[in-house]
């Protein structure tokens, strides 16, 4: 069991029953009421998606979930091809288990699989990913002294606010949480 404070995106929790992979979750605080966790779940069985109210003192039990390291190849149509980091062999991924993930993988990037009972639950994600922008407006002469930020397109179909000085071309540190832009990417 573990506090709800503690829960973060791509959780398996068990909540009233029924098995849940943690969508979205925002802490809340208004005014002099108590905080509270705002969340979204998602059921593993139906994929229907819950909205839930719970204290930062409820518990959750997480059930026995195991995790392996996989490699993500390729998409083909609606599924995603994986392959097992320790026997090579390649699963099919639906996009309802893949969801949002498929916007911060490339070829060949390593994710965190997790499994229940031998049945692939949710895909966890590394917590920065670099990507390069294919599309942004050019760069705007002067405006270095605002805090302005533009859209920028990136090579897996994402889209981030980004500052005015990134370029076409430029590889972008981006928070897999949050889907915000970190910084450039060291080369």
């Amino acid at each position: 069991m573990i506090r709800a404070a503690e829960i973060r995106k791509g959780k398996v929790v068990l909540h009233e029953g029924t098995l849940y992979s943690v969508v979205d979750i925002d802490r809340v605080s208004k005014g002099n009421w108590r905080s509270y966790l705002q969340a979204k779940f998602k059921s593993i069985k139906t994929g229907q998606i819950v909205d839930v109210r719970l204290s930062p003192d409820d518990r959750l039990e997480t059930p026995f979930v195991e995790t392996k390291p996989f490699e993500y190849l390729y998409r083909d149509g609606q599924e995603f091809i994986l392959m097992d980091q320790e026997n090579f062999e390649q699963i099919h991924v639906s996009g309802d288990v893949m969801g949002e993930a498929e916007l911060y993988l490339r070829g060949n990037e390593v994710v965190t699989c997790q499994f229940i009972d031998g049945a692939l639950v949710a895909i966890e994600l590394p917590n920065t990913v670099e990507l390069k922008v294919v599309d942004t407006p050019p760069v705007m002469r002067g405006a270095t002294v605002t805090n302005q930020t533009k859209d920028a397109q990136l090579e897996t179909g994402l889209s981030v606010r980004v500052p005015p000085f990134i370029e076409i071309g430029e590889v972008l540190r981006i928070d897999t949480r949050t889907g915000e832009y970190l910084e450039r990417a060291k080369s």
